[in-house]
C-alpha cells in the first residue's frame, strides 16, 4: 500500500491534483466557466432591473415611453394600408404615388437620414431604391388600369343570356374536335 500511496501522491501532490492544474493551462475548466457565465447574466439582470427600478413619475415620461414604441408598427400597419389600398382603389393610390414621386430628391435624403438614425445602421442606398421602384410601379399603373378593363369586361354579370349560348356552341364544337384518341375512347364508353 505504501508504494501506492507515495505514486498517487507524486501525481496528485499535497492534496491538489496536478494532472487537472495541467489541463487547465491549455483548456478552461467548464465548471468555473459556467460559474462565471452565471454570475456575468446575474449582473447584467440585476443592471436591467435598476434600469428600469425608477417609477417614471410624470404624464410626459409616460408619454415618451408610448412615442418610442409607435414608429414601427405605425410603419408596418401604413405599408399593409398602402398594399390594400392599392388594391382597392388604384387610381387614387397611383396619383397619391405621383405626388411622391415629386418629392425633391434632398428630401428623400434627409429622411433617409432620420430614419436610418432611428431604425439604427440602415444604408442610404435602400432609400434610393425604394424611390426607384416606387417609379416603376407608377410606371405600370397604365398597363394595370388597362388589364382590369379589360378583365371588367369579361364579367359574367354583364354578358347577355344568347351570348352565353353561343360560348356553350363554341366550347362543344371545340369537345367533338379533339384529336385526343385517349379522351375519344372515354367519352365513348363514358357515354
Amino acid at each position: 500500500m505504501g508504494m501506492i500511496d507515495t505514486a498517487l501522491a507524486l501525481v496528485f501532490g499535497d492534496g491538489r491534483n496536478v494532472v487537472r492544474d495541467t489541463v487547465e493551462v491549455f483548456r478552461a475548466n467548464a465548471e468555473k466557466t459556467a460559474g462565471r457565465d452565471a454570475t456575468a447574466r446575474e449582473q447584467a439582470m440585476v443592471q436591467f432591473g435598476a434600469e428600469f427600478a425608477v417609477p417614471r413619475k410624470g404624464r410626459f415620461d409616460r408619454f415618451m415611453d408610448g412615442l418610442n414604441r409607435l414608429p414601427r408598427p405605425a410603419l408596418a400597419l401604413g405599408t399593409l394600408g398602402l398594399f390594400i389600398t392599392a388594391m382597392v382603389d388604384p387610381v387614387w393610390f397611383a396619383s397619391r404615388m405621383q405626388g411622391v414621386s415629386l418629392v425633391p430628391e434632398p428630401l428623400w435624403w434627409l429622411l433617409g437620414v432620420i430614419v436610418s438614425f432611428y431604425f439604427g445602421a440602415r444604408h442610404q442606398v435602400k432609400t434610393q431604391d425604394f424611390q426607384r421602384s416606387i417609379a416603376r410601379t407608377i410606371a405600370q399603373t397604365p398597363t394595370v388600369m388597362r388589364h382590369i378593363k379589360e378583365l371588367e369586361t369579361l364579367r359574367v354579370d354583364g354578358v347577355e343570356e344568347g351570348a352565353l349560348r353561343d360560348l356553350e356552341g363554341v366550347s362543344s364544337a371545340v369537345r367533338d374536335r379533339s384529336d385526343n384518341a385517349a379522351l375519344a375512347d372515354w367519352r365513348r364508353v363514358a357515354g
